[in-house]
């Protein structure tokens, strides 16, 4: 039986990853493309979803496409930009008349006739994003929505299974968003809702085995849920072939080494340990520069990996816990790579490894609901995102082991304590954060008294944010006591530190590491 998939064509929206995971959480399967690469001989699309995009349909730059290539051929459904682009192609218009939404309206007209809007309440407040207005549409179109400034904020074709709506239905602030997509993914393109968790453990494992037949593979483990979901998956398809190798650079948290270990060879996991820190902690004396910390990390993981990897000497594949997002390279519409996870590089000419990534298809949420119905632990699920160098760029300044050791134990106890600190749902506050951590100032240091002596010592900054896949993060509003716990603590066990801050930046204009 195929596998029904929804085409989302990327026209460079911000929004473009929510799109394929709501349509995801429809338990169905889509792929999001550059609006030029459209895949016209797959027989498994039922449907097409235009993005928005950040041009104007009148910009010389602007994204555009051959629309008879999808329409009539597929049930479509144009989101803003996707929605003025099919007017202004079919003979309708966009202009700039000086009406501008963006931010919350509702439309004030729903026809309660067409499938689109099936379930839809009077009044529904939906989210605007858009300079330009639809001030004419298609001949063969007949509107289906409007707010109380936008008369054409949705229409649908005449002849063609063709919708269009001016607003994101994506977002959680257009309140029957998901309604939106149910109707149109389910009832209008006839998604069978076959994409799941276990489905898709079934149909990977399948796979694995027959592509990997008597193979052994090599994994480079960091801890991370992506790597872990990875393996854990790997080891269910070819057992004792896979062979997963988990570097200590140091600057790991506080018996992180350890605690992953135990938890690896709780799953029966074929792991490789290899205590490397001396050689990273020689490479970084007193560079202090962020980038050329990063840089040494790099090159010198891939130096340790390469030559662990080399005594695994009948291995013909390299694993990697790679996820959709990796790959989703939004400005490649544009000629330009913004991210290359999933390329491997730093491999040397000699190890002509084929390349395994299990989890390409996955979004972050979909590799944990994988990792749950795998019965992996709890903590290696639930995992914060942890910067690939470590604790290196979240010390200010050069990196000694001293350094290092009061971050650890600074940070082990704003995370434990996070674990502890129960909410009103009975959740933990670990739980309610996207990404937490603390932060070493190492090149300031603060007066302060303990007992009848002045002390003159280091500031941690507490660092913890709300985020739905890092590209954009607000800081997350703790507890006050939770908080207040937290800094005595440090102050009182820590020795090194005399000042607890809280960094309530958000990103943009900050990132979510300091360096």
């Amino acid at each position: 039986m195929q596998q029904q998939k929804i085409i989302i064509l990327n026209f460079g929206s911000q929004t473009c990853q929510l799109i394929g995971r709501r349509v995801r959480e429809l338990h169905t399967f889509c792929e999001i493309v550059p609006y030029n690469k459209f895949p016209e001989n797959d027989k498994d699309i039922i449907g097409v979803i235009l993005s928005g995009s950040p041009y104007s349909v009148h910009d010389p730059s602007a994204f555009k496409m051959d629309l008879s290539t999808i329409i009539g051929k597929y049930p479509v459904l144009g989101i803003c930009y996707g929605a003025q682009l099919i007017a202004a192609s079919r003979g309708g218009k966009v202009e700039k008349t000086g009406t501008r939404e963006y931010g919350r309206a509702n439309l004030e007209k729903i026809d309660p006739e067409d499938p689109l809007f099936k379930g839809f309440v009077p009044h529904s407040q939906v989210w605007m994003s858009h300079g330009d207005t639809i001030t004419a549409i298609p001949e063969d179109c007949h509107v289906i929505a409007s707010t109380e400034d936008v008369h054409f904020a949705a229409y649908a074709s005449d002849k063609d299974p063709l919708w269009a709506v001016q607003f994101h239905p994506e977002v959680v602030h257009t309140k029957q968003g998901k309604q939106l997509l149910h109707n149109f993914v389910v009832d209008i393109c006839g998604s069978r809702q076959e994409w799941s968790p276990a489905s898709f453990i079934d149909t990977t494992v399948k796979n694995l085995k027959a592509e990997i037949g008597s193979d052994h593979v090599i994994l480079g483990l960091s801890g991370g849920v992506d790597s872990s979901v990875c393996a854990t998956l790997l080891h269910k398809a070819i057992g004792r072939q896979l062979t997963c190798i988990f570097v200590d650079n140091g600057l790991l948290r506080k018996n992180e080494f350890s605690k992953v270990m135990d938890a690896y060879k709780g799953l029966g996991l074929n792991v490789v340990g290899v205590n490397a820190g001396d050689r990273f902690y020689k490479d970084l004396a007193g560079v202090t520069e962020p980038e050329k910390k990063r840089h040494i990390i790099g090159r010198d993981f891939v130096e340790v990996f390469n030559a662990e990897a080399k005594k695994v000497s009948d291995a013909k594949w390299l694993a990697q816990g790679t996820i959709y997002p990796d790959r989703i390279e939004s400005l490649n519409i544009t000629g330009m790579t913004i991210k290359s996870h999933h390329n491997v590089g730093g491999l040397p000419k000699d190890m002509t490894l084929k390349l395994c990534e299990p989890l390409k298809w996955l979004f972050k949420d979909e590799v944990r609901h994988v990792g749950h119905e795998l019965n992996m632990p709890e903590r290696l699920i639930k995992r914060h995102p942890f910067p690939g160098p470590g604790l290196a760029v979240r010390i200010l300044g050069d990196i000694t082991r001293e350094k290092v050791r009061i971050l650890q134990d600074a940070d082990d106890i704003y995370i434990e304590n996070m674990h502890e600190y129960k909410m009103p749902d009975g959740t933990s506050l670990y739980d309610h954060v996207w990404q937490a951590g603390a932060i070493l100032l190492s090149t300031i240091r603060s007066v302060g008294v303990m007992g009848d002596e002045r002390t003159y010592e280091h500031p941690i900054a507490l660092r913890a944010v709300n985020s739905m896949d890092g590209m954009t993060a607000d800081w997350s509003r703790l507890p006050y006591d939770f908080l207040a716990k937290v800094s005595n603590e440090i102050i009182n066990k820590v020795k090194g530190v005399n000042r607890v801050c809280l960094d309530i930046s958000s990103k943009p204009p900050s990132t979510i590491e300091w360096e």
